[in-house]
């Protein structure tokens, strides 16, 4: 049955990126997917990193057995008591400063679309700046303020999207004595040249707190109090999308928790479903009174679902209650100190980068010329699969220099451990590999 399955999905499915494991899969719990044969493998992915309390948690299972004797969807107008009551959870106990209206959608995409749209209707504006290397999705408004990938073929973009430079520690664009004033050089020059091609219709500068696609960047926190004064300055709202920083696997609450910025919108996803399509965006009750007033709409046949509503619960609740905010503090600091001991043996591990359980690893020709090495990153990355271990969720060869890992927060030593013993095992091989070659 699995090989017949197997020949039907290269028959019958949409090949909607280059990077699909070449089996099917049947299975997942904890931090373990097991594919069609059976056999097991350690995930340092979290899924799409939306399994961030373990792949089908109990909690989870039970949220949905009870979505199902009460309900899974209703009409979009009908408000469930889980939706409200998820509402209250996030302002009362998770969102900062004066966040604390929220609407529930699907993806983090869709997510994107409704803050852009709130920003524009908010100020009247069209215009966005967004950062290099930023990831927000595939949709028409997302896609255009994405840039880490996938931009070409798809015909004319949304107009009015601006970059700004993103702030990357180890290949500076703007060389200067620190970090901090190399990122602040950055976005000077950035907005020095947004203000001169703007047509005076700013609505929103929409950013990761830590950039992840684009290499697990961590901004310095001057970097992102001074997007706030941009923002401030010009008239537009600050949208922070935080797919992947927010409910602790950056080792706080969310981004902006960690920056000690407040946004005006905030838009949540992956962490929030806990593997389910739940994501959400949040904004204040002033801006949100000023969108009502201008007949805001964003009516889907999947808003305020009652089944995602039921799992967004549970994932928040087990998060605190299992203390998995300290948790990935503690496992994404043990995780780092033993990647840190891969790097003082291989020279191709140029840097080590992220917060919590959030972390890249950029490999290198070498040190000095600081080259990518996305061969090596990708052909490391096969194999490590081939040995049992997904790590690294940018499969793709031309973005393999850079290994994107981010397990569950529930992830033990004992993992942790048999995860590096691969990656070693792994990296050794395929150096030896490319040097037969040469």
């Amino acid at each position: 049955m699995s090989e017949e399955l197997l020949k039907a999905s290269k028959k019958f499915l949409v090949r909607y990126g280059g990077d699909a494991f070449p089996n099917l899969f049947r299975s997942a719990k904890g931090t373990i997917v097991t594919d069609s044969g059976g056999r097991e493998y350690l995930d340092f992915t979290s899924g799409q990193m939306c399994a961030t309390i373990g792949h089908n948690h109990p909690a989870i299972v039970e949220a949905v057995h009870r979505a199902g004797e009460r309900a899974f969807h209703l009409f979009s107008g009908m408000i469930p008591e889980a939706v409200a009551e998820l509402a209250q959870s996030l302002a009362e106990d998770w969102l900062p400063g004066k966040l604390e209206r929220s609407i529930f959608v699907n993806t983090g995409s869709e997510a994107t679309e409704v803050a852009l749209r709130m920003a524009k209707m908010y100020t009247g504006g069209y215009e966005v700046l967004a950062l290099g290397g930023s990831w927000h999705g595939i949709t028409g408004g997302a896609g255009t303020v994405s840039f880490a990938s996938d931009r070409r073929g798809y015909g004319v973009p949304t107009p009015g999207v601006y970059i700004i430079p993103e702030p990357n520690p180890y290949r500076p664009y703007i060389p200067a004595a620190t970090f901090e004033e190399s990122a602040l050089l950055n976005l000077e020059l950035a907005l020095k040249m947004f203000d001169m091609q703007s047509a005076g219709k700013g609505a929103a500068i929409i950013v990761e707190p830590i950039i992840s696609a684009g290499g697990v960047l961590v901004p310095p926190r001057a970097f992102m109090q001074a997007l706030r004064k941009a923002a401030d300055d010009r008239g537009m709202l600050l949208i922070f999308d935080e797919a992947q920083t927010a409910f602790g696997r950056i080792g706080t609450k969310t981004g902006a928790e960690f920056f000690d910025v407040v946004p005006d919108i905030m838009a949540m996803s992956k962490t929030l479903g806990g593997g389910l399509p739940l994501a959400a965006v949040a904004t204040t009750a002033d801006i949100e009174d000023d969108l009502h007033a201008k007949h805001f709409t964003y009516y889907t046949s999947h808003v305020s679902d009652p089944l995602t509503a039921e799992v967004g619960l549970a994932v928040l609740k087990v998060i605190a209650q299992e203390g998995l905010i300290a948790r990935a503090n503690e496992m994404g600091g043990y995780l780092r100190r033993q990647l840190e001991g891969l790097q003082q043996r291989y020279e191709a591990i140029g840097d080590i980068r992220g917060a919590g359980l959030l972390l890249g690893v950029e490999l290198v020709r070498d040190r000095e010329s600081r080259l990518p090495a996305h061969e090596l990153g990708a052909l490391t990355t096969a194999r490590c699969f081939e040995k049992g271990l997904s790590m690294n969720i940018r499969r793709r060869p031309e973005r393999g220099s850079v290994w994107r890992i981010a397990p569950p927060l529930t992830v033990s030593i004992d993992e942790i451990d048999r995860a590096i013993d691969i990656l070693d095992s792994a990296l050794a091989e395929s150096l030896d590999e490319l040097a037969r070659r040469k």
